[in-house]
């Protein structure tokens, strides 16, 4: 039996965790077994401790893209696969990264034929850069990062056009009606991963298709390396103490606090995560979108202890987003709350270097 294997694509924002989690949760309930596999430049992601929830098996590739590091992917397929025979493995790769059909889904199929059934590039897109896109704006961005963007959209097999739930149906009609005459070879859906609209018939169209990876972007390197080093990503882990605190009142000052700074510098916020547990009780937030939405759900409850897991990205200096984070961490908790960094980085992705890069579509065999 053949692995299925998706890979779901997106700018940084896009909601491709909330998909996943949501993916994983309906194929199991149909007897499937499901495996996660997660992507970033560095490793304490809250991705992976979030998905890990979900009861799914997960396996994190952290410190370089899939691309950059194909033998670290395939390793992180085997290993899933090795505690459990998988029906399906859904990849999440670096929302900063594109040409993902010339360098991960062509390779894929060529030298992993006996194992692997490659499903459909589908790349997740945020309505409301989508639509700044094809108006020819920004949403704030850098235009080299729009070029990724951009790049990610023109080599998908499938646009998702996520959260639609916060638009009117109409709004979404035309918004997949410009999307279909922009990039017209591509398959066009509207869901929403949050309550699930539109989702099963995305799926379910993902799942039967043997036509995987049939576009090739030109991509000019030295554009994607600028529109990646424009952004500075910043992971840590916090172990968090105090006489008596709650959390949820924490994660919602801080995640207020870094909007509001953010905004101040008009900085362009690819996503802050930050996910705060105590036991087996957690509360998630993030913040998305060109407006910075801010979206806080679950519940770690009272207590003297919790650990927390946050991600930043953000169009600045690596150091100035390190600085930002580190005193609105002091700020929220103020004398009541300590904060002991377990782990912490900041840094500047480096110029995407792949292991391959295909100049040839690959055919899948049955």
């Amino acid at each position: 039996m053949k692995t299925k294997i998706i890979l779901v694509g997106g700018f940084l924002g896009a909601g491709k965790t909330t998909l996943l989690g949501e993916i994983a949760h309906r194929l199991s309930r149909t007897g499937k077994q499901v495996g996660l596999i997660t992507n970033d430049q560095a490793s304490e992601l809250v991705d992976t401790v979030f998905l890990a929830y979900t009861g799914t098996t997960v396996s994190e590739v952290s410190g370089s893209c899939f691309c950059c590091n194909f033998p670290g992917f395939t390793d992180a397929i085997a290993y899933i696969n090795e505690k459990k025979a998988m029906d399906v493995i859904i990849a999440e790769p670096v929302g900063s990264c594109t040409d993902l059909s010339a360098t991960i889904l062509q390779p894929l199929k060529e030298k992993f034929a006996k194992k692997l059934s490659v499903a459909p590039l589908s790349v997740l897109v945020d309505p409301q850069q989508l639509t700044a896109i094809l108006e020819g704006r920004g949403a704030g961005l850098h235009p080299s990062a729009v070029y990724i963007l951009r790049k990610q959209l023109e080599e998908a097999d499938f646009i998702i056009i996520n959260k639609t739930d916060l638009l009117k149906a109409e709004a979404v009609a035309a918004l997949q009606k410009r999307t279909g005459e922009e990039w017209p070879w591509a398959k066009i859906h509207a869901i929403s991963a949050k309550n699930g609209d539109g989702l099963e018939n995305w799926l379910n169209k993902v799942l039967q298709s043997s036509e995987a990876g049939t576009r090739l972007a030109e991509v000019d390197y030295d554009i994607y390396a600028e529109g990646e080093a424009v952004l500075g990503w910043l992971n840590t882990t916090v172990k968090l103490q105090s006489t008596s605190a709650n959390w949820d009142l924490y994660a919602d000052k801080l995640l207020h606090a870094l909007q509001r700074r953010f905004a101040e510098l008009n900085a362009a916020v690819g996503h802050v995560k930050l996910l705060i547990k105590t036991g087996n009780d957690f509360v998630i937030g993030n913040i998305t979108g060109p407006h910075n939405l801010l979206n806080i759900r679950g519940s770690a409850g009272e207590g003297k202890e919790a650990r927390m897991t946050l991600n930043a990205r953000a169009q600045m200096e690596p150091a100035t987003l390190e600085a930002i984070v580190l005193e609105e961490i002091a700020r929220a908790g103020g004398s009541n709350i300590t904060a002991e960094f377990a782990a912490l980085k900041c840094l500047k992705p480096g110029r995407p270097n792949p292991t391959y890069r295909y100049d040839q579509i690959v055919a899948q065999s049955s």
